[in-house]
């Protein structure tokens, strides 16, 4: 199959592998922790606040981290990142599993956390063309994004049984070991990257900075839909990540199973959204398509909140899932042909930072407003919102004739 086309890269092969264990790990963690916060605290505000923890130094650092992606050699930077996160959620597990943890302590390390992986995610969105081979990109693409979504539906299930069962710590634990895996699968591929050009003068962050951005603003395509996300994100992954607890706890009256099934039916959309584009070997009018899909995912999220009950949440998480699975990636196909390989680093920052730069105020207002007016009314509003706010996209003509 065309799909799977990318694994005759024996150094794709093994970065994959690495990465689909470790995001295994991370659904493990992210229901552990929101349930953790749930019980510990029962508040929204401080689900919000833990979620802008991590946020802020990965928005903070991203511009940074693409400079050093394209500066140092990507595979080591993504090693020191994978291992220095592996330790610190194995001591947040420890922190657990003594009966030790605290919200503070939840506070710090998502700081740390956040600031770590701000040099991981540049890092990891320029190395796929340095060691794929252009004809291999599209697949590699959609292998990436079907195997985080497969990790997606795995983990969260998982993460759920293993709460449910052996506690926060035990969760907590696996994911610390996954981050570890994923560094030792990117060992044997340090010395397999194309080589960039030795040429390059003295470093300079704010002139190389300056060239990303010069990179982005030159695009229409690019600066757009960079700027929509801005605000399109606060609206869609906002009550995702802070409001959904709350809506299964206290409006659906479910338990952490609940939790994990929905995290796993979106991750099953968004498969069947990445085995979609894989399969197509040229897609046609990319820009409507990627806008469309994220329009669809927008109303789907704004219906969990008008019809809340959990055979609507299972139906419409999975919509969701296609639409921004397809979205996404037809975004990530278009990045890496329009961004030369020695500024890709770079443009993956800005992407990044533009994208995530208004979360911190999002997660924060969504914490508040899931406590005054209830998570239903933040979905609704807030898919709703995400829908118009990305239909602006369509308006220009860069976004309408991509093809």
């Amino acid at each position: 199959m065309r799909l799977f086309n990318a694994l005759r890269s024996r150094s794709f092969t093994l970065l994959w592998i690495g990465q689909t264990v470790s995001r295994v790990g991370d659904g493990l963690f992210a229901i552990a922790l929101s349930w953790w916060v749930l019980e510990k605290t029962g508040s929204p505000a401080a689900m919000g606040a833990v979620q802008v923890f991590t946020i802020l130094p990965k928005v903070l650092f991203l511009l940074i981290g693409g400079v050093m992606a394209d500066r140092l050699p990507r595979q080591r930077v993504m090693i020191a990142s994978d291992a220095l996160r592996g330790v610190l959620v194995i001591i947040v597990a420890i922190l657990a599993a003594t009966q030790l943890l605290q919200i503070w302590h939840i506070f710090a390390a998502s700081l740390l956390f956040g600031f770590v992986d701000a040099f991981f995610q540049p890092a990891y969105a320029a190395v796929m063309p340095d060691i794929t081979p252009p004809e291999l990109l599209p697949s590699a693409n959609s292998l990436t994004a079907l195997s985080g979504e497969l990790a997606g539906i795995g983990g969260p299930a998982i993460g759920a049984f293993v709460v449910a069962v052996g506690g926060t710590p035990a969760a907590f634990g696996l994911d610390g070991v996954s981050f570890l895996i994923s560094a030792l699968c990117i060992v044997p591929i340090m010395g397999l990257a194309l080589k960039r050009k030795n040429d390059a003068p003295p470093p300079n962050v704010i002139r190389e900075l300056r060239e990303g951005l010069g990179v982005v603003f030159g695009s229409p395509w690019l600066w757009i839909t960079i700027s929509l996300a801005a605000f399109g994100n606060i609206f869609l992954a906002s009550p995702i990540t802070v409001s959904l607890p709350f809506l299964i706890k206290d409006n659906l009256h479910a338990d952490v199973g609940v939790l994990g099934a929905v995290f796993s039916i979106f991750s099953i959309g968004s498969v069947i959204g990445a085995v979609l584009v894989g399969r197509v070997p040229k897609l046609r009018h990319r820009g409507r398509t990627t806008y469309i899909a994220w329009i669809i995912a927008g109303l789907s999220l704004a219906l969990i909140g008008v019809i809340p009950s959990v055979a609507s949440l299972i139906v419409l998480s999975f919509i969701a899932g296609v639409g921004l699975a397809i979205g996404q990636l037809i975004w990530t196909n278009v990045l890496q042909e329009l961004v030369a390989p020695e500024l890709l680093g770079r443009v993956s920052s800005v992407d990044q930072f533009g994208s995530f730069v208004l979360l911190p105020f999002g997660f924060g207002i969504v914490g508040g407003l899931t406590g005054l007016i209830g998570a239903p009314l933040v979905f609704a509003l807030g898919g709703g919102l995400a829908a118009a706010t990305i239909a602006i996209g369509l308006l220009h003509p860069a976004v309408r004739n991509l093809d």
